[in-house]
């Protein structure tokens, strides 16, 4: 992907949430993403109970520019794996917390994919790392984008060394 691709303003990552109720998750992943001047939007489809809407969700995006999904999901967890086994893009799962085992259910079922079909996985309930993962990937065609990333990391560094804790060392 050419860095013109990345800044015809086109969406680049689907954010994917199974319930309402991981919307907060699906916020913080889109407030890194527009940070780093990612295009990216936020839909609210069960696979469970919308599979064909999904589907058709998916084919939209994938022909409208996205270039990576994101899927966000608690309990069972099968909106990662039912979205990559629709596209051949990079698909990144969140597992939400909840639960009988607070997220280690979903931490499980996203991470035990068939072979064939990955799913790149992040920390329970860590939208952030998977918006940061998402714009890593995007990052290998788009210097522009590249930069940003590299500057928001070397900016968390330096809130590190500033931090009044480590003075002295």
């Amino acid at each position: 992907m050419t860095d013109q691709a990345q800044s015809d303003g086109a969406v680049r990552v689907g954010i994917v949430v199974g319930s309402r109720s991981d919307m907060s998750a699906a916020d913080k992943a889109a407030a890194v993403l527009e940070e780093l001047g990612v295009p990216a939007e936020i839909r609210v489809i069960s696979a469970h109970r919308a599979p064909a809407l999904l589907a058709r969700y998916i084919e939209m995006a994938e022909k409208g520019g996205t270039r990576v999904f994101i899927a966000i999901a608690g309990l069972a967890a099968h909106l990662p794996g039912v979205v990559a086994s629709q596209t051949t893009l990079p698909v990144i799962g969140v597992p939400m917390p909840g639960g009988v085992s607070d997220g280690l259910d979903a931490l499980l079922a996203i991470v035990q994919m068939p072979k064939g079909v990955p799913v790149a996985t992040v920390g329970v309930g860590n939208a952030e790392n998977a918006a940061l993962l998402a714009a890593q990937i995007l990052a290998v065609g788009d210097s522009g984008l590249a930069e940003r990333f590299a500057a928001r990391r070397a900016a968390a560094a330096q809130a590190i060394l500033e931090d009044p804790a480590n003075e002295g060392l």
